[in-house]
């Protein structure tokens, strides 16, 4: 046997959350955590029988980088010990592998277009029992009432659900959402006990550039003891200097060792990422060597519906390491500790005395095939299926609001007939970033000149901000959508103004969504009601939708060099360069003024 250290729980004895102080007594709070804690000790010691035992385990030992053997012993939710235990339930692992559960350390719940109870019952099957969310997509849309729907619908679900509150909402003062969120208007949320601090500071100019209003947000934070997370590719030198020291600590927007590198030379952690717009694992895999793995950790930052059924989670992230060359248990480690230790979970990311019982079973490193899940030593997934759990009550007037977030009027094509000289967006193959291609004044489908157009939807303002696009290959119809990033507005591109009238009104129609138009005819669609950004139905339901429509894309022209949707959804990300398109017309990132 050897030897494993822990650490202590400060979450309670089973990570539950605390009991109202109004409801009970804080005698009969501690009463209640002492009959537990108790009985603990009794199964830990051998004199009681556990609730549950994984019999001849093999598990991975994050503290002393090594496979360990003994029966892993369960009670009250908590891994209790290891070695030779009996239990009222026993499970045979002879001839598997034992993992901590995994954990996200940095999504947006929003992108997998489905609701978070669908979501959990999406990766579940792939091991994740935690992750870590930033809902600055709802966010965007309805400010702090979607920071609560949020909180509202994942709340006591079998993967844990933690939060990072938004820190640019809209992303650049440039931008125009549904909400601006200053620090006031979060800050009651740090008390929450599932709000582990401030997320991606993406807004790295303020802060570099010490604007008070940016900067206010990250002292709030820490006057919390809240961590904040970073969004600073490529910033180096004294500009990333001045980003760490104003209290970033961690960044997942490296694409390079040599960026990633500067970052950990300099105190933050690095969360390699590996989603559906953006995948770094492979170039980032250097890190994951006793160098530097202990301050990395895996994260997916945005996962569609195809991806999440196609590829997985982070079980991916682990699988894809291991099978280029990486140790597995570093691979495991920046997969579930890591994370668990730069968020402070610290009762989970383990296999030790006093942890949550969070499990992944897996035949073999090789094959890395998960045939069993458990939660809190509760069996989630047997490996055919995932077991029924409640769902969280959300309060009708969020699930109202959240179901009425389109206010604008019915456009026709006179609204999109701009006739004077716009900026071309011109489109890097295989990048979100674009270049300046000039202006023109016309559409021109033969060299791949398209009108692009955001229509405001939060206030109805009627603003349209109208552009040119290139390198998006559409010869007829037009495609939009409301999954536009971050504000939320409804983005279209077409080759003739009715038809791209016509697909905003037709996702206005469906509250949100996706549409494929060809003269006035919808081609396909995906219907988005929850705030615009995900569906009341299931993933598999949603996935088939969303694969009809990027077919119907393609057969009107689309490049099948790249995702339809996704790629236009970046178009009006006023924070990535060069150029970008608001509902205010076309801006250039770098200097950010209109062109």
């Amino acid at each position: 046997m050897c030897v494993i250290n822990h650490l202590p729980s400060p979450e309670g004895v089973c990570g539950e959350r605390m009991v109202c102080m109004g409801t009970e007594s804080y005698t009969g709070r501690i009463n209640r955590k002492l009959s537990k804690k108790l009985r603990i000790v009794e199964v830990a010691a051998g004199r009681e029988k556990a609730d549950l035992v994984l019999k001849n385990a093999v598990y991975v030992n994050v503290f002393s980088n090594e496979l360990c053997r003994g029966d892993i012993a369960v009670a009250e939710g908590l891994i209790v010990g290891m070695g030779t235990y009996s239990g009222t339930s026993e499970v045979d692992v002879s001839g598997k592998i034992v993992l901590p559960g995994f954990i996200d350390a940095h999504i947006h719940l929003e992108s997998a277009m489905v609701s978070p109870q669908e979501f959990v019952r999406a990766v579940l099957p792939h091991g994740t029992t935690t992750v870590v969310t930033d809902p600055h997509e709802i966010a965007n849309v309805m400010g702090a009432d979607g920071i609560e729907y949020m909180l509202q619908a994942t709340e006591d679900l079998p993967v844990d659900v933690r939060f990072m509150l938004p820190s640019c909402v809209p992303a650049t003062p440039m931008d125009e959402s549904g909400a601006v969120l200053d620090y006031r208007t979060i800050d009651s949320f740090y008390d929450h006990p599932r709000v582990q601090g401030l997320a991606e500071m993406m807004n790295y100019p303020g802060v570099i550039g010490a604007d008070p209003m940016v900067i206010e947000k990250i002292v709030a934070a820490q006057a919390h003891h809240k961590k904040i997370d970073g969004h600073a590719p490529g910033l180096a030198d004294a500009d990333l200097n001045a980003y760490i020291a104003a209290g970033v600590y961690s960044d997942h927007e490296c694409s390079d060792p040599a960026d990633a590198i500067a970052k950990l030379e300099r105190g933050q952690f690095i969360m390699i990422r590996e989603g559906t717009a953006a995948r770094n694992l492979q170039a980032l895999l250097p890190l994951l060597t006793e160098k530097y793995a202990d301050r990395c950790m895996f994260c997916c930052d945005d996962k569609h519906p195809s991806d999440l059924l196609e590829k997985g989670h982070i079980d991916y992230n682990v699988r894809e390491a291991i099978r280029r060359g990486v140790d597995p248990i570093l691979a495991v480690k920046a997969a579930c500790h890591h994370a668990a230790r730069y968020f402070l979970l610290n009762n989970r990311g383990a296999i030790a005395p006093g942890y949550l019982a969070d499990f992944v079973v897996i035949d073999n490193f090789q094959d890395f095939r998960i045939l069993q899940v458990f939660k809190k030593g509760v069996e989630m997934y047997d490996g055919r299926a995932v077991r029924d759990f409640p769902l969280p009550e959300i309060d009708p007037y969020l699930t109202e609001k959240a179901h009425d977030t389109f206010h604008l009027a019915r456009l026709t094509a006179e609204d999109f007939a701009e006739r004077r000289p716009r900026g071309i967006i011109g489109m890097v193959p295989g990048e979100i970033v674009t270049v300046d291609q000039g202006y023109s004044d016309h559409i021109d489908p033969e060299w791949d000149i398209l009108k692009i157009a955001v229509v405001e939807r939060h206030k109805h303002t009627r603003h349209i901000g109208i552009g040119y696009l290139q390198g998006y290959g559409l010869k007829r119809g037009a495609v939009a959508t409301s999954v536009s990033h971050d504000s939320h507005n409804i983005i279209v591109v077409g080759t003739n103004e009715s038809d791209m009238a016509a697909a905003v009104n037709r996702v206005a129609e469906n509250r949100g969504g996706i549409a494929v138009m060809e003269d006035g005819q919808v081609r396909g669609e995906v219907v988005l009601a929850i705030a615009g950004l995900m569906s009341d139905d299931t993933l598999e339901h949603v996935n088939r939708d969303l694969e009809a429509a990027k077919a119907a894309a393609f057969t009107l022209g689309v490049s099948r060099d790249i995702d339809p949707f996704m790629t236009l959804s970046f178009m009006s990300l006023p924070v990535i360069p060069t150029l970008r398109l608001t509902t205010r017309g076309v801006i250039d990132v770098l200097k950010q003024q209109y062109v």
